[in-house]
């Protein structure tokens, strides 16, 4: 069960999601040799490793051969380093502040963008009596105007990192705005901000091991941005994305889905032609109709927006949803199916024989994105572990 998930004592419910440790080992291992030996690959497993289970992922990828982790925040950092995970982990949004002291007990390394933090460190440093050196990330602000130092405050605050006797910078870092479309010229005025940013830290004497730009879609498909780091998120766990432009085709890595979303059958009815089904009677059965119903609603993190739309797996058949998807339950038809039965396995995301429904194919009748698909899979889906 994922460290973030409720914990109930017992789960019975017929609803659960298996996460393949074996396949996200291989997908690092196809990102890594596709990066090659001169780039480190940091693994990104933020928002609890994109809704897959933080401290399980963290743990086989470090069994795989991972060299260096990406979080969100010191709470998932200081987790995964409890887990008795020992690999770097980067908190790629740095730290807040009264968490200082444990960003530096659970030798964490923070990215910073602002002078605060690096006496935020200071003095946390002599308080805990650390005299090593701390390394740190420091973010810069290409063009996302979320996060970052701007080019126009980094030489000051070059100049303060060079100064200190506490950190360490050992890496620096932005984040690209559309890195899927890979002629955009909005990426080429960050990748020269980037640059820049590089060249006003040697300037002020400071001269980071790891400089990164590279999230997943420029880790496939972009090796002019890489630099000696990269930070691949949605590929670890199995998904591409669908890139624009000069060589789109070829911007795909064979990786194949980590998680797997099951239910059961836990109830069948007949219905008659004309029968209205679900909240407000959107769908309306054209003839006479098998309806199953399975444990699974927008509670769960199914998309409301696949009410009459999507589809579930079923006895290696398409079962088309039937009205509008509600909090607990979900109505299929099940009428060209034959031989369903009460406690019949149902995927929700998977793979049979011949049909399949990926997390992507879901994102898209939802009118979102993958990552809000698995990232939104309720912490009641408990995740079981399977090789």
């Amino acid at each position: 069960m994922s460290s973030t998930q409720q914990k109930f004592s017992v789960h019975t419910r017929p609803n659960w999601a298996e996460v393949s440790l074996s396949a996200l080992a291989d997908n690092y291992r196809v990102i890594a040799q596709h990066l090659g030996p001169d780039v480190t690959p940091c693994c990104v497993i933020k928002c609890d490793a994109y809704g897959h289970g933080v401290i399980e992922c963290a743990r086989a990828l470090e069994e795989a051969g991972a060299v260096f982790l990406g979080v969100t925040s010191t709470e998932e950092g200081t987790a995964v380093r409890e887990a008795g995970v020992a690999l770097p982990i980067l908190i790629m949004t740095g730290f807040w502040r009264g968490e200082e002291e444990a960003v530096l007990r659970h030798s964490l390394i923070p990215a910073i963008a602002t002078e605060e933090h690096i006496q935020a460190l200071e003095q946390a440093a002599a308080k805990l009596g650390i005299t090593h050196r701390v390394p740190v990330h420091l973010k810069v602000d290409t063009g996302m105007a979320r996060l970052g130092v701007s080019l126009d405050g980094l030489p000051a605050l070059a100049k303060r990192i060079a100064a200190s006797p506490t950190i360490e910078l050992q890496g620096v870092f932005s984040h690209l705005s559309e890195s899927e479309i890979l002629d955009s010229a909005f990426v080429a005025k960050q990748k020269e901000k980037f640059d820049r940013t590089v060249a006003i830290l040697t300037e002020a004497g400071v001269k980071p091991k790891y400089c990164h730009l590279a999230n997943t879609a420029a880790t496939v498909a972009r090796p002019d941005i890489w630099n000696n780091m990269a930070r691949p998120g949605i590929a670890l766990y199995g998904y591409n994305l669908a890139c624009e432009g000069p060589g789109a085709e070829k911007a795909v890595l064979p990786v194949r889905p980590v998680l797997t979303w099951k239910t059961r059958v836990i109830a069948l009815r007949e219905i008659a032609e004309g029968t209205p089904v679900g909240y407000n009677g959107r769908w309306v059965a054209k003839r006479p109709t098998r309806l199953a119903v399975i444990p699974v609603g927008y509670g769960d993190g199914f998309s409301r927006q696949l009410s009459s739309r999507g589809q579930v797996i079923l006895h290696d058949h398409y079962a088309p949803i039937a009205g509008n998807v509600s909090m607990d339950l979900t109505m299929i038809d099940v009428t060209d199916i034959p031989g369903v039965a009460l406690g019949d396995e149902v995927l929700i995301i998977g793979r049979s024989e011949h049909c399949s429904v990926g997390a992507d194919e879901l994102a898209q009748l939802s009118n979102t994105i993958v990552y809000e698909v698995l990232c939104g899979l309720s912490p009641r889906v408990p995740r079981i572990y399977v090789e």
